[in-house]
């Protein structure tokens, strides 16, 4: 392919997952009150629900060890991974949350297990085929990506279901799982190099204090910024009563905010370095975050909303292009995987911990205490970085 290809077709496929989890982050939780559940049971889905892209190591080594049926490493995970998801969401509208929850929740697990497929397996593909000096825009284009998916469903969805119905939002994610087949198709599969040739020893390298905090990073990170985008909308919705058209719209002002914030990350990392660009980062979405508990005007979610994407897709794109500088090509998706694996936990944690925490103390308490925990990185940067503000090196491994 050419790199222009290329770029798209990883663009696309973050787009497809940008917009099923946006919908699964940041408007399910507008859906399941539809059916008179409480914070807490949506907070659950919530980690239910990601716990595939928490246990998704297994599916890395599985792609990097594992030629399918003799059709690539990569390509054949993708496909089956978008079409897992496709299924899930075509079946979700049959299914009554209020009065089927557990079958609900492991819907929600299915589908999610579908996008981790094809999420490690689309990593793989980006590490296996991309040179060292273009991994911040790949990553750009990528994190950028999946924020115009959240974008574009953020916008359309909330009138949508005013219109017609949530099964029309279904059948619209569904398509979108399917859009960026024809590029995956299309794609080859890089020969795998000597020094690609998957090693037990590779994973050695998590036993250094540096890659451990950087995975930690990566849980405070993923804890913070989406356990507090999960409760953006019901606590605009419930402080000004804002409708779904209008909920979708501060999502689309949100996501408008984080492909900036995106694109921006990859150039100024390069510019600054991880470790600055890191630091700039944490108190961004600190000072964004914590901002929110204070909104008392309606005029004000705008550009917070607009502020809070800016700092989620600059943090996001600044710690993906780190763990992807800090991957071994032995266990590219393996390696890479975990550190997402870890992220995600802390995304899971972050949703059921924001959900009971609104149950318990409200929202703008809620909205604080998670900017605090934020701070916790700067603690983890000198563990990362050391004085030499270099990657730890894993060729000693």
């Amino acid at each position: 392919m050419t790199k222009t290809a290329r770029y798209a077709m990883f663009a696309m496929l973050y787009f497809a997952q940008g917009a099923v989890l946006s919908y699964f982050t940041a408007l399910n939780s507008l859906y399941l009150l539809g059916f008179d559940l409480t914070m807490s049971q949506v907070g659950l889905v919530g980690t239910v629900g990601l716990i595939p892209l928490v246990l998704k190591i297994f599916l890395g080594m599985l792609s990097d060890r594992v030629n399918l049926l003799g059709k690539g490493h990569r390509r054949p995970y993708i496909i089956m991974g978008l079409l897992l998801q496709a299924a899930c969401l075509l079946a979700a509208p049959l299914i009554n949350p209020g009065r089927q929850y557990g079958l609900f929740l492991g819907l929600a697990f299915s589908m999610m297990t579908g996008m981790a497929l094809y999420d490690t397996a689309t990593d793989g593909l980006a590490l296996d085929s991309t040179p060292k000096e273009e991994e911040g825009a790949i990553q750009g284009f990528m994190v950028g990506g999946r924020a115009l998916g959240v974008v574009l469903i953020s916008g359309v969805i909330g009138i949508l279901v005013e219109r017609t119905s949530w099964t029309a939002a279904f059948v619209l994610l569904a398509a979108l799982s399917l859009l960026p087949l024809p590029f995956v198709f299309a794609a080859r599969e890089p020969a795998r190099r000597p020094d690609q040739k998957f090693e037990w020893k590779a994973f050695g390298a998590f036993k250094a204090w540096p890659l451990i905090a950087l995975g930690l990073l990566g849980a405070v990170y993923s804890l913070v910024i989406n356990g507090a985008n999960q409760i953006m909308n019901p606590f605009l919705q419930q402080r000004f009563n804002i409708s779904l058209g209008t909920a979708g719209l501060v999502t689309t002002v949100w996501g408008l905010g984080v492909v900036a914030g995106s694109l921006a990350g990859g150039k100024l990392a390069d510019r600054w370095g991880h470790r600055q660009a890191a630091l700039r980062a944490i108190l961004l979405s600190f000072g964004s975050i914590l901002l929110l508990a204070f909104v008392v005007k309606s005029w004000l979610v705008w550009p917070l909303a607009a502020l809070f994407g800016l700092a989620y897709g600059f943090y996001e794109t600044v710690y993906f292009a780190i763990a992807m500088d800090r991957t071994d090509p032995r266990i590219a998706a393996s390696m890479f995987s975990i550190l997402m694996a870890v992220a995600n936990l802390g995304t899971g944690i972050g949703l059921g911990l924001a959900g009971g925490l609104v149950d318990s103390a409200g929202f703008a308490t809620t909205f604080a205490i998670l900017a605090v925990i934020n701070l916790a990185g700067l603690i983890l940067l000198p563990a990362i970085f050391g004085r030499r503000k270099q990657a730890v090196s894993l060729e000693a491994v």
